[in-house]
């Protein structure tokens, strides 16, 4: 039994909900100079080295041993999902005139066409909210920004790469996601690329605790619902994943992975479903005639999804109180379908909203297993399932405090679907 996506949800999908990104302050990159020798240099005999003296000497051989192990700009990190590749970019804004000048026109072009859009073709987006600013790696202090366009649009961006002879700056990729695999031959004949290959949940780990690192002096990338279960009081608060271990790892993209996490290195792959976010949108394709997750979600928002599915009290006639089943639950996702009558009633939007509680509950109901078996009580769901889509949070929220009876708390984070591109990034720049 689920709920029915009518309790405790606003029927409004307002991206505005999710926490604004502002400036974060300087963090090193965990880890960068984990390969260095020992920076002690020795003092001429008979003379004494001061503190200060020794500290200068020490910053410079740092310095130096990270401009010789750091690969050359630019800096990407890709995840090539079944529908959508997420891709980060390290703008560096610490660029000395000497760099400038040695800068090659290539690098200078690729970097302009990168930071000073928003929209790349028809279906290329740069999350600008998302936006990480002041952010050091290795060394480097610069922007990170975030860059989304569909699978099926890459060999536009192969293109775009070979038009902006990227080839001739970068030889190898780093990249994650099933399409790394699938499409590896592309990058090689089209673009001239060669792609490092990546496993996709040892990236998404790294990226999402990375990333959950350097904002941690800023507000929380990470946040809740509270009063999940009351429309009138749910509110949205920040969390601090202090100590995050061990966490349920809830990835919805167009397929579902659940990872127990008990260290950075120490997770599992519990289960998945393969009813996930591209799941809910070829539905809504076929049943409604949408054509983008947008869209989806916008009939969702107007919809009434009881009127298609059938409820516990469309059984009972109210409750089923021996086993605590409240009439709202639903009992049948699409039940009331086999009714033509009722088929007749409903509309585009009911069918979408049906749609979208049906795959999250589905998803809500294995993961609450998930936890109970494993004895984890901290759940963080990510994904690009979640993207603009505050009522499936606000759904899986209320699923996990209600049927845990307030055991489980719902977690998500700013970032949602771009964890395996950063995980990626970060292997470009310090490989495991």
């Amino acid at each position: 039994m689920a709920s029915n996506g009518h309790q405790g949800d606003d029927e409004s999908i307002d991206e505005g909900e999710t926490p604004t990104k502002q400036p974060r302050s300087d963090r090193e990159m965990p880890g960068c100079f984990r390969n260095e020798p020992d920076n002690e240099a020795a003092s001429p005999a008979g003379r004494a080295t001061s503190p200060r003296q020794t500290s200068n000497s020490t910053a410079r051989l740092r310095s130096d041993s990270v401009k010789k192990t750091r690969p050359p700009f630019p800096w990407f990190g890709m995840d090539i999902g079944g529908t959508l590749v997420k891709l980060v970019y390290f703008e560096p804004k610490d660029i000395t005139a000497e760099e400038e000048q040695e800068e090659v026109e290539n690098l200078k072009s690729i970097r302009r066409y990168l930071t000073s859009n928003i929209a790349y073709g028809k279906t290329g987006i740069r999350d600008v909210h998302l936006e990480l600013q002041d952010l050091t790696l290795c060394g480097r202090k610069g922007n990170l920004h975030f860059i989304r366009f569909p699978t099926h649009d890459l060999p536009a961006f192969l293109q775009m790469a070979r038009s902006k002879h990227f080839s001739s700056l970068h030889t190898t990729l780093c990249a994650t996601g099933g399409g790394a695999y699938k499409f590896e031959a592309d990058f090689r004949t089209m673009a001239d690329l060669q792609l490092h290959k990546l496993d996709e949940l040892d990236c998404l780990i790294r990226g999402v605790l990375y990333i959950d690192s350097v904002v941690s002096s800023g507000p929380s990338e990470c946040y809740y619902f509270e009063n999940p279960t009351d429309p009138e009081r749910c509110i949205q608060k920040p969390y601090t994943l202090e100590n995050p271990y061990p966490l349920l790892l809830v990835n919805i993209g167009s397929g579902v992975s659940i990872l127990a996490v008990y260290s950075e290195t120490n997770y599992k792959r519990v289960t998945g479903t393969s009813l996930g976010g591209g799941t809910f949108l070829g539905l809504c394709c076929l049943l409604t005639g949408c054509s983008s997750f947008e869209e989806a979600l916008a009939m969702a928002s107007e919809g009434e999804s009881t009127k298609v599915d059938k409820l516990v009290r469309d059984i009972y006639g109210g409750d089923y109180e021996r086993f605590g089943l409240p009439g709202w639950a639903v009992a049948s996702s699409f039940g009331n379908m086999v009714s033509k009558e009722k088929r007749e009633t409903v509309s585009k939007e009911d069918l979408a909203r049906a749609t979208l509680v049906s795959i999250t509950n589905n998803i809500g109901s294995i993961t609450r297993m998930c936890a109970l078996n494993e004895n984890i009580e901290r759940v963080v769901f990510v994904g690009n399932f979640l993207r603009v889509n505050t009522l499936s949070m606000k759904l899986l929220a209320y699923a996990m405090d209600y049927w845990s009876k307030g055991q489980l708390k719902a977690l998500f984070l700013q970032h949602e679907g771009y964890f395996g591109a950063v995980g990626a990034l970060l292997e470009l720049l310090h490989p495991s």
